[in-house]
């Protein structure tokens, strides 16, 4: 392991900024350029790279910021190690982090630095909503809103409506204090839900208290056809792990997990009717259904592709004419505004 990048020893850092990578040059230096754009100046970022990386390596050497600290990893260890490896060299009071395929909006870090200091947690763990942004639109998630003191299993899985996602909690979202990283570390191999898997062990810790900051703060780059494990379809390791971190779901979240992740996992890899009566069995004993998540188990698991492929273009076009109309209505009120200014 070799880290290069400039020491401030002179100087306290406030977060430390953690983004582990491998193999997209490009995209890691605009996530790490947004970093250096917060209004927050006192801090490090510390790219891991994953395995041996040339192309990115060079990439971050013309960035020729005091403040960008990179480890070099001899073999891959994984997303979920990398950000160990991140956090144990790390400087700051506080760690935030970055995946390296998205990308913070400039008030990120201040925003979160307020609501850690208003919590009456020991460890506060701050996240926020988060723009999810596609080639065709973008969309502000998740739609519902967490509530101090509720189960945050319930946060993270049960839904206010069939069109939220399953971004509350996403790790580029996520601030937290570095001791509370070092007592409570990413679980390495874990080849998804690792944010998820982080969120639901830090519950179990005396002191930790849950805040998320209403405003979207980090963009989350989505369905651009770039590969992804966090995108993959395999419904069996997403059962697994549900089965394995019972314990921390509420059986109202369990069922919405089944329903929204394991079911339509399954569906789209057409895992079979025997599998979908396993889910389905593991819906109802497992979970304490609600109207809601039973629709949303009928409708992965009774509607043909077809047309959830046909309901989904059809919910695309839409926002695309939705923003079509918000823009051409900004553009006018900025017309009007420059008219009565001249």
């Amino acid at each position: 392991m070799q880290a290069t990048g400039c020491r401030e020893t002179e100087r306290s850092v406030l977060v430390s900024v953690v983004v582990p990578t491998r193999g997209r040059p490009e995209l890691v230096t605009q996530a790490v350029t947004s970093a250096f754009k917060q209004d927050v100046s006192n801090i490090e970022v510390i790219v891991v790279m994953d395995g041996e990386d040339g192309a990115t390596r060079a990439a971050l050497e013309a960035m020729e910021d005091a403040r960008l600290r990179v480890i070099d990893l001899a073999v891959s260890v994984g997303g979920a190690e990398a950000r160990n490896v991140g956090v144990r060299a790390a400087r700051g009071k506080w760690i935030a982090f970055l995946d390296d395929d998205d990308e913070w909006r400039p008030h990120k870090l201040s925003r979160q630095i307020v609501a850690a200091r208003r919590s009456i947690a020991v460890w506060p763990v701050v996240g926020s909503r988060l723009i999810v942004r596609t080639p065709e639109y973008e969309v502000v998630r998740p739609l519902r809103e967490y509530h101090a003191g509720q189960p945050v299993s319930e946060y993270l899985f049960c839904r206010q409506s069939l069109k939220d996602g399953p971004y509350a909690m996403q790790t580029s979202t996520l601030m937290m204090p570095r001791e509370l990283m070092l007592a409570v570390p990413f679980r390495s191999g874990l080849q998804r839900h690792q944010d998820w898997d982080w969120v639901l062990r830090a519950e179990r810790e005396f002191g930790v208290g849950f805040a998320v900051v209403d405003e979207p703060l980090a963009v989350y780059r989505a369905e651009d056809g770039r590969g992804s494990v966090g995108r993959s379809q395999d419904w069996a390791f997403s059962l697994q792990w549900g089965r394995e971190m019972r314990w921390g779901f509420s059986a109202k979240a369990y069922a919405w997990f089944v329903a929204a992740e394991c079911a339509s996992r399954a569906v789209k890899s057409r895992a079979g009717f025997a599998v979908y009566a396993e889910i389905a069995r593991e819906f109802v004993r497992e979970g304490r259904p609600t109207v809601g998540s039973a629709l949303m188990l009928a409708g992965f698991l009774g509607l043909p592709q077809a047309w959830r492929e046909g309901a989904r273009k059809m919910t695309r076009r839409w926002r695309q004419r939705e923003r079509g109309r918000l823009f051409s209505a900004a553009r006018g009120e900025v017309r009007a505004t420059i008219g009565l200014e001249c």
